[in-house]
């Protein structure tokens, strides 16, 4: 293999995403395992994520409820692995907002449109914003965040 291939699943540079450009990223499944493992994991021991008679009796939304921070961390792999692999150097900030609920079966993907794009002050970076908006399998919005990331530029 020479020094001449191409890296496979290597990110964008910052000056390969300008604004107004638009990806979409692959569809992943939240499943009741990923629900237990993330909060076993993070220690998010809410009840209407460990106590379904609490979620049946108390709660105003029914169903197998995923956390806000495990669809958004979902979505961070999506995103990592469909644009900026390799090539992103520091998430910077966000705001984040939800929209609806996820539950335990709903297929994520992640809509991103470039919505800032600049050089940095030094170096050979540059600064991208993004508009994510988190979608699941019927097209509703669920999520959308705009992380402003450092990003290496073209070598």
């Amino acid at each position: 293999m020479g020094e001449d291939a191409q890296l496979l699943g290597k990110g964008f540079y910052w000056q390969d995403m300008p604004v107004g450009a638009r990806y979409r990223t692959f569809g992943r499944t939240i499943t009741e395992p990923d629900i237990v493992n993330f909060i076993s994991c993070t220690g998010m021991l809410e009840l209407l994520f460990t106590n379904e008679v609490y979620r049946q009796t108390e709660s105003a939304i029914k169903g197998r409820l995923a956390p806000g921070a495990l669809v958004f961390s979902f979505a961070e792999g999506l995103v990592i692995g469909a644009t900026i692999q390799a090539t992103g150097m520091a998430f910077l900030g966000m705001d984040l907002e939800i929209k609806a609920p996820t539950f335990a079966g709903d297929t994520i993907s992640v809509l991103i449109e470039v919505t800032e794009s600049r050089a940095a002050s030094k170096g050979n970076r540059g600064l991208v914003r993004t508009r994510n908006t988190i979608v699941n399998q019927k097209g509703d919005e669920v999520m959308v965040y705009t992380p402003l990331r450092m990003m290496k530029g073209r070598p």
